[in-house]
């Protein structure tokens, strides 16, 4: 089965990047981010609670659509989905993950971070792709660069993007959404302060009406 495509589920401007150390923090941190009006969350896989991380705000929160990230191989690529993945996104795609993407049956956000890249995955028509790492390799420059020569192709940057350049990549028109782990920092997580967390959310969702 084929993957399907993304951009239905990139309905807000900012995709929080989470990294979960401890499992009871899932439920209330996906909470306090849709609270906030960000319900489209991206859970990176580079924790050992990652993975019951997903599986439980698919369980429990049904209102979020929960993404796996930092998958980096084809096995990342079957658990996450057997977790309850709602989408899949990658920081870089060798060809054997891009052949694990397009045969996962869900949506995937393949990584990149050059034209070229950009260009084998658009052959391989996903429609939108991760620029990653977005700030160190060239960010909003960057992406007004391949904006002509590639028009087809939308973008979701991260990697060095906060609540201070946000905007500026949100103003491209190639860019869809933005990842970043500053809606929800691990400091916060740790200490419980989803209060915080749901006031950075409310923040981060007010950057494109």
């Amino acid at each position: 089965m084929p993957f399907s495509d993304p951009t239905p589920l990139l309905t807000v401007p900012v995709v929080p990047v989470l990294t979960i150390e401890r499992v009871g923090d899932a439920v209330p941190l996906a909470r306090a981010l849709i609270a906030g009006g960000l319900p489209v969350i991206e859970v990176t896989l580079r924790t050992a609670a990652a993975l019951d991380a997903v599986r439980a705000i698919a369980a429990e929160v049904p209102d979020v659509i929960v993404g796996a990230g930092t998958v980096t191989k084809p096995a990342d690529v079957t658990r996450a989905i057997e977790a309850g993945a709602d989408f899949l996104v990658s920081p870089g795609t060798p060809a054997a993950l891009a052949e694990a993407l397009c045969g996962s049956g869900v949506a995937a956000i393949p990584g990149c971070a050059t034209a070229t890249e950009a260009m084998t995955l658009a052959a391989m028509e996903f429609p939108v792709l991760k620029f990653f790492p977005a700030e160190q390799a060239g960010g909003v420059r960057w992406l007004k660069a391949v904006a002509g020569p590639l028009p087809q192709i939308r973008f979701c940057p991260t990697g060095g993007i906060d609540g201070e350049n946000a905007a500026s990549y949100l103003a491209l028109p190639n860019v869809i959404a933005v990842g970043g782990s500053w809606v929800a920092p691990p400091q916060a997580i740790a200490a419980g302060d989803f209060e915080a967390i749901t006031a950075r959310a409310r923040a981060a969702a007010a950057l494109r009406k």
